[in-house]
């Protein structure tokens, strides 16, 4: 079975949103790090990661992450993560491994993309 890596663009408000699909690998990592940077390079400074549909994240998807997370606080910026409600509940995969890896703490978890990009947003506990 072929997983197809796919990453679409959208806006709320303030917040750019990149709708990550697929698995994030090796492979397919440069290409997430190719789209944050050409959001920040746009000039957004709050952005929006949907991972919702990543079936499989490893290593080098867990590195993109947190260059992310190292760009935007550089720009006094904001990123957000979006992890389904059950899956952040019952462990969903990339929920389980940025636990495993102890990082789980450094992002700004949210169940959906309502309370992501609500100005008052409550992220789910670490």
């Amino acid at each position: 079975m072929v997983v197809t890596f796919k990453v679409t663009g959208d806006e709320r408000g303030d917040w750019a949103v990149l709708q990550v699909s697929g698995e994030l690998d090796l492979v397919t990592s440069p290409g997430l790090r190719q789209r944050i940077h050409g959001v920040v390079a746009e000039g957004r400074h709050s952005l929006v990661l949907d991972l919702s549909e990543v079936m499989f994240c490893d290593s080098s998807g867990v590195g993109v992450l947190i260059a992310a997370r190292r760009l935007i606080r550089s720009c006094q910026g904001s990123l957000r993560l979006i992890l389904p409600a059950q899956g952040a509940a019952e462990g969903s995969h990339v929920n389980r491994v940025l636990g495993a890896l102890g990082v789980r703490r450094l992002f700004d978890v949210h169940p959906d993309l309502a309370s992501a990009v609500a100005d008052e947003a409550d992220p789910l506990s670490a």
